[in-house]
């Protein structure tokens, strides 16, 4: 079976083995001529960093590179890629990596040409009409991991060094223009990033099915994304070069993403303060967190896990679903409590007042207050 498509939903999506190579066109479709592709310290160096580079360069584009990003990336990490953008006298923005180089890219791209600080545009309210829509630069994004989905996103997470928060920017025109997503791309991952980024697609699509908000195309795409987590990631971590199981992952990622404008919840409320205190993994703290928040969750949302539970093949409705969970955790060597991260006790007052500012707070099927959170913390630590 060949998994090539080419897709406009939720943007023009060039999906399949070797389609890094149309990276060139893809930059003509969005209108530029000077790209700055911006990626991760971590990725800098590697050789598909290189050989992308490569494919600009042979097409009259440049190999300008911003690479001075952290893996939870901040404000003064965007700071120095709007200076290289601006320097550069660059046209548009190639997003390239994970979800910090892909988060991080769709900043430089939103605020090069803006005038307030990046805070004003927080995802609360109408914030983001504030932004001024005809200087955001064109986007190609090319996820080398199959995690966020933030390639299909709107928005991106920012960490204030200074507050420790993680802020959500959000923009319509954030959305790439063009996304390749090229499997062969993510053969690479090392075994710990392939399960974190796996799981961080799976918390995607399990808070998304739980949201209690109304949008049944989401809830459709989250149903299937959660099958090709559970089909599709032991496969990728058992064999890195297993490309039918990359390729099936990447799509579970833009699934994911594309699921969650319906909501997220408590494990993401729990996720971000923890990444922005303790520096940790998103996605791999998301899985340590899930055990907790299914429990927590369980009268809210068991009739539609029992449901679901039969179309992924797990038997046992609900309950089966949560045995299932933490044997996948375990078999891809996921912590099982949150101190193994380095999360302390002491934080837990600071962690439940950042949960409880956190967006995602929201799309809990069960309202959270400072009570129920701190059970949460302490359940997961």
């Amino acid at each position: 079976m060949s998994l090539t498509g080419n897709w406009s939903y939720p943007t023009a999506i060039k999906f399949g083995a070797g389609r890094i190579a149309e990276l060139p066109a893809a930059c003509a479709q969005a209108g530029m001529t000077r790209p700055l592709l911006v990626t991760d310290k971590g990725l800098a160096d590697l050789p598909i960093t290189d050989a992308t580079l490569d494919i600009l360069e042979a097409a009259g584009l440049g190999r300008a590179l911003f690479a001075d990003v952290d893996p939870n990336p901040n404000e003064i990490n965007l700071a120095a890629g709007v200076a290289a953008y601006r320097d550069g006298g660059h046209d548009g923005v190639i997003a390239f990596g994970g979800g910090s180089g892909l988060d991080l890219g769709k900043m430089v791209a939103f605020m090069a040409g803006q005038t307030r600080p990046v805070w004003d545009f927080e995802d609360i309210g109408d914030w983001w009409t504030r932004a001024d829509a005809s200087v955001i630069a064109p986007i190609v994004a090319v996820p080398t991991t199959a995690g966020t989905g933030s390639e299909v996103g709107r928005a991106s997470v920012i960490t204030n060094s200074e507050t420790h928060e993680k802020k959500i920017i959000f923009h319509p025109k954030v959305l790439p223009a063009v996304v390749i997503c090229d499997p062969e791309l993510t053969v690479g991952m090392p075994k710990p990033i392939t399960a974190g980024t796996g799981l961080d697609a799976f918390a995607h699509c399990v808070e998304a099915f739980s949201s209690p908000h109304y949008h049944p195309m989401s809830q459709g795409i989250a149903l299937e994304g959660m099958r090709l987590v559970k089909d599709y990631l032991p496969r990728a971590y058992a064999d890195g070069t297993d490309i039918e199981a990359r390729a099936q992952m990447m799509s579970a990622a833009m699934m994911g993403a594309t699921a969650f404008q319906k909501g997220l919840g408590a494990i993401h409320a729990m996720s971000h303060p923890i990444g922005a205190h303790f520096n940790t993994h998103h996605g791999t703290t998301n899985a340590v967190c899930m055990p907790a928040v299914l429990a927590m969750n369980a009268e809210a949302i068991k009739d539609r896990f029992d449901m679901a539970a039969g179309y992924l093949g797990i038997s046992g409705g609900f309950a089966g679903f949560q045995t299932f969970v933490q044997g996948l955790n375990d078999t891809l060597g996921i912590p099982r409590r949150l101190s193994d991260m380095g999360v302390t006790e002491d934080a837990i007052p600071a962690l439940v007042a950042g949960a409880l500012k956190d967006p995602s707070c929201g799309g809990n099927p069960v309202a959270l207050t400072a009570e129920n959170l701190e059970g949460l913390f302490r359940a997961a630590l």
